[in-house]
């Protein structure tokens, strides 16, 4: 008789996990946030110095202004060269994002 409730409680244990995998993967599609690639991209490109000298926290606070708009001089990047301003520039005008839009900022 032992091997009945090990089999019951075996049982349980497979639909209690079968359960919680059914409401994760509804979660993971209702939750799913979109992250723009672009913003990653950017980040990489600038020097990483983390200075706020450009007025945000950090490169990536600063990558996200670029791609959201706010910010529309990559050239606000103060330890950025020249150089990596146009390539900056360059990307953001030419890459669109998961919209199809594609963002418009100056050196």
């Amino acid at each position: 008789m032992n091997w009945v409730r090990i089999l019951i409680a075996v049982g349980v244990m497979v639909l209690i996990g079968v359960l919680m995998a059914l409401i994760l993967a509804f979660a993971n599609h209702k939750l799913k946030v979109e992250v723009d690639e672009r913003v990653g991209e950017v980040t990489k490109m600038l020097p990483g110095v983390n200075c706020g000298g450009c007025g945000y926290a950090g490169c990536a606070a600063f990558a996200e202004a670029l791609i959201a708009g706010k910010q529309p001089k990559v050239s606000g990047c103060i330890v950025a060269k020249l150089a990596d301003h146009e390539k900056i520039a360059e990307y953001i005008n030419q890459t669109p994002g998961p919209d199809g839009e594609v963002i418009k900022v100056v050196v």
